[in-house]
């Protein structure tokens, strides 16, 4: 249960965020129709970028999340070992008096000790699996947190689309700095997360 991969899932889940702002209404003429009681719509509007790397190591919650996580894989794991060395040291006992004890005995021991090891791996499988699903609900928890301000954010700015851009792993080559947006996202983000 290495929970470290498990997060990395995260990383994954956020370099997906790319929201639409706003969308304009062509007339058939592929002309922008005007708008009465609003402002124009800017010709310089811009596509724009997170550095979902930064964003990840500086956001609070994420931060949190994973300390979180990290704290409960820990205690499921440690719970599992004891549990593990409990029953191999029944197994191994069991082992030392096997040749003293009457067949009879000795079948209903090895039946009850096949059933304690089922129920051991069904334990283990359970625990595994509600950290998962815990990691998928804070996964998603995360996701939305960052794609509803990058909603509200780009619509305030003016841009039509925000990117996520990391490295490595990204299918943006080159964009240029001016279009890097995530101090301020970083920064709204916390000041969201704090309150």
């Amino acid at each position: 249960m290495k929970i470290t991969k498990k997060l990395s899932g995260i990383a994954a889940a956020v370099a997906i965020v790319s929201v639409m702002a706003s969308c304009q209404n062509k007339d058939e003429k592929g002309t922008t129709p005007a708008k009465t009681g609003s402002a124009p719509v800017s010709s310089d509007e811009k596509i724009v970028y997170v550095n979902s790397d930064s964003l990840l190591t500086k956001y609070e919650y994420f931060k949190d999340m994973t300390a979180k996580l990290e704290t409960k894989a820990k205690a499921a794991q440690a719970d599992m070992a004891a549990k593990s060395q409990a029953f191999q040291r029944e197994v191994a006992q069991y082992q030392q008096q096997a040749n003293t004890l009457p067949a009879d005995q000795r079948a209903a021991t090895e039946e009850r000790l096949n059933r304690k090891g089922q129920e051991l791996k069904t334990y283990e499988q359970n625990a595994g699996a509600a950290l998962q699903n815990e990691q998928a609900t804070e996964q998603k928890k995360l996701y939305d947190a960052v794609a509803d301000y990058l909603k509200e954010y780009a619509k305030k700015k003016g841009f039509k689309m925000v990117l996520t851009y990391s490295k490595g792993n990204s299918s943006i080559l080159f964009a240029d700095e001016s279009l890097d947006i995530t101090s301020e996202v970083i920064t709204g983000l916390n000041a969201g997360y704090k309150k």
